[in-house]
């Protein structure tokens, strides 16, 4: 009888759970959904709202000889501010607005959007059957090229599989525009897409202490565990096909420019901070201190608050080479490193109408790496959009429409490039909004092919807190005894074809006695050692930094933080990145070697290093040494007594900005209808050589 009693209790007891069960799942279920419909009803909000792209000037050869073209979204502007004289020393919020023919101005505005539409439509049907004319006729050809090739996908070959996939969003966004200008609010359901895809195992060629426990966090790992989620999105796997780069410029080449620009308010004559000064955003903790108090959820592998510890710079180290200064610093952190220096800067000030500048707060990074590996893409834009709607409500913003603000990421660009139809993908889509692209981002790798991205260096495991400190150490790098002549640390890249890792690797223990090799394979512990990593580059007098899944490596400025001279291969690791922070003249501090003549074998390595006279080699690493007070930040918490002696990547950074803001703000002032006078595509040309003419490296770049 007992046992009936007893048993029927339970019986009782595990019903009551089913249903509480039930009814949670239901409330888990409703509060995901309106979660979606709020992310899906802000982004149709952002376009219709006054949002201005970046106008590009096209000249005519370049819209005469482009064979493709795609149509792309044409938001909605104000056409009588196409006539609008540039005004300067105004606040846009006293400027009288005539509301007497709205309609009549908006009717106007979407009639001829739509004809621009149309236009772009009919000129790529044509376009479309010469090119599948000319595929059927070099289809047989193309195959047998193919084969020959095997499974050795290059990056090119690559870059064109989704050629398909950016005309049906292209036209998706066309269609969208009409109902956006016709100022249709309703909004649609949004379902997220929960496909899934298997990860590749990685091995870290950043050499981060942390990588072992976060392999998959890294956008340019090599260490990895298998996870469900789509695989990371590099240069190697995102596309920007240069003829949808074309059909964009095209339409955006018709976009108003801001209706006024306010110019900073003088201050004295001897200001030294006169044209410095930087106003920085006081964002709703959720975008920044939330997330750091809340570090627990960053990461499923690591232990983000400790990381995340002193500023950013992550725990102490004990001395190296007898000088203090080292941390165990994440490369994930720079955003709060940025933060932290920010807060210090010299010429922060909280009147904005003396900022030259206006710096976001916000953690990117940070933030989608909550979301990376969840079962809901779209989580991973909430903030983000978030954010950009209180931007557009500041009025520091409305000021130049956001191009003088600028933010810093901790992650490669390819981890903020998802495409709208792929939402199942890697990354978020901060890079491709219309806000983000009217400002200044810093990444710690910027793509080639933007206007907006612009790269700075990687964290480094040196903080100093004096200038001393670095002089002690720049001073201990000359004086090292170097035994190799070259080395490298990292992993192969077999998935990868075009990557020249294994024939480095095998030209390295070819030459025993002269390279060190370090292969970060699974199990091996010491590429997870800072100072590990330090040792092994203070013993090579040339440190081989070839790509791995993206351009560039936290190892460049490892080894150069050691004394190491860099060897590349690819002018996207460096040359065409960092190029507020390196020298113009390569040969002064690095040796390039073309990843093509070594992929061929036609290049020795050994011997090209070998040939380099000692007089040469010496001036090369003395340069190397100078420059690492400009690639490291400082201590945030530090305090300088003689400060201006050297700049850190963080001082170098700031004044990149300010002048790029400056030109910026010129040539809107000029009565320039275009902001920028060359296509988008050829950025990287343009950031390095300050002309877009043909040059050498335009195959390393060419997306086709």
């Amino acid at each position: 009888m007992a046992m009936e009693k007893s048993s029927s209790k339970y019986r009782t007891q595990f019903w009551y759970v089913a249903m509480v069960s039930f009814l949670l799942w239901l409330v888990l279920l409703y509060l995901f959904s309106s979660s979606a419909t709020t992310v899906h009803t802000h982004e149709r909000l952002f376009r219709q709202e006054n949002v201005i792209n970046l106008p590009i000037n096209v000249p005519k050869h370049y819209q005469e000889s482009d064979q493709a073209v795609l149509p792309v979204d044409v938001p909605q502007h104000d056409q009588a501010s196409d006539d609008q004289a540039i005004v300067s020393d105004v606040d846009n919020n006293t400027l009288p607005v005539n509301t007497g023919n709205i309609n009549t101005s908006q009717e106007v505005q979407i009639s001829e959007d739509a004809k621009v539409v149309t236009d772009l439509v009919e000129e790529l049907e044509k376009e479309k059957v010469e090119n599948e004319k000319k595929r059927a006729d070099s289809g047989l050809s193309g195959r047998t090229t193919r084969s020959r090739r095997g499974n050795r996908e290059s990056r090119k070959a690559r870059s064109s599989s989704r050629f398909e996939a950016e005309k049906k969003r292209v036209r998706h966004n066309d269609d969208s525009d009409e109902n956006h200008q016709s100022y249709n609010k309703k909004t649609n359901s949004f379902e997220p897409k929960n496909d899934v895809g298997s990860k590749k195992d990685r091995v870290d060629d950043n050499d981060d202490t942390e990588s072992k426990e976060v392999p998959n966090d890294l956008s340019n790992n090599d260490t990895g565990r298998d996870n469900t989620v789509s695989e990371p999105k590099t240069q190697r796997h995102f596309t920007s096909n240069k003829t949808f780069s074309v059909a964009k410029n095209r339409v955006t080449s018709r976009r108003n420019r801001p209706k006024a620009v306010v110019r900073p308010r003088a201050t004295r004559r001897n200001d030294p901070c006169q044209g410095k000064y930087v106003y920085m955003h006081d964002v709703p903790s959720l975008f920044n201190e939330e997330l750091l108090k809340n570090c627990w959820t960053l990461s499923r592998w690591t232990d983000m608050c400790e990381l995340t510890s002193n500023f950013g710079l992550g725990p102490r180290l004990p001395n190296m080479e007898g000088v203090s200064g080292w941390f165990a610093t994440n490369q994930f952190t720079l955003e709060v490193i940025f933060h932290n220096r920010m807060k210090q800067y010299k010429c922060l000030t909280k009147d904005s109408s003396l900022a030259s500048a206006v710096y976001v707060p916000y953690y990117p990074g940070l933030d989608l790496m909550r979301f990376l590996w969840g079962p809901f893409p779209f989580m991973r834009d909430a903030a983000a959009l978030d954010l950009m709607k209180w931007l557009r409500e500041r009025p520091e913003w409305k000021r130049m429409d956001g191009r003088d603000h600028f933010m810093v990421a901790g992650r490669t660009t390819w981890d903020f490039m998802r495409t709208p139809e792929n939402e199942s993908d890697w990354g978020n889509r901060l890079m491709i909004l219309p806000e983000i692209r009217n400002m200044t981002m810093l990444l710690i790798e910027s793509s080639p092919w933007n206007y907006h991205g612009f790269a700075v260096p990687y964290p480094t495991y040196f903080h100093p807190s004096t200038n001393a400190e670095i002089l002690q150490w720049q001073n201990r790098m000359r004086r090292i005894k170097r035994r190799y002549l070259f080395s490298f640390v990292g992993a192969p890249r077999p998935n990868l074809g075009d990557s020249i890792r294994t024939e480095i690797m095998d030209q390295c223990k070819a030459s025993r006695r002269k390279c060190k090799l370090l292969e970060c394979v699974s199990g091996s512990q010491k590429c997870y050692k800072p100072d590990q990593i330090m040792k092994f580059f203070l013993s090579s007098t040339f440190c081989l930094q070839p790509p791995g899944d993206s351009y560039t490596r936290r190892s460049t400025f490892d080894s150069i933080l050691a004394g190491c001279i860099p060897v590349f291969f690819h002018p996207g690791s460096a040359y065409a990145q960092y190029i507020w922070h390196l020298p113009k003249d390569i040969g002064k501090y690095s040796v390039f070697i073309p990843e093509k003549n070594v992929k061929e074998g036609k290049a020795s390595i050994e011997k090209v290093l070998s040939r380099i006279p000692r007089a040469k080699v010496v001036a090369m690493r003395e340069e190397v040494i100078r420059l690492i007070p400009r690639l490291m930040y400082f201590n945030p918490s530090g305090k300088r007594g003689d400060v201006g002696r050297f700049e850190d990547a963080f001082d170098v950074a700031v004044d990149g900005v300010l002048q790029r803001v400056e030109g910026l703000r010129k040539r809107v002032e000029e009565g320039n209808e275009e902001v920028f006078e060359f296509p988008e595509q050829y950025s990287w040309k343009y950031n390095v050589f300050g002309n877009v003419e043909k040059h050498e490296w335009d195959s390393y770049f060419d997306r086709h």
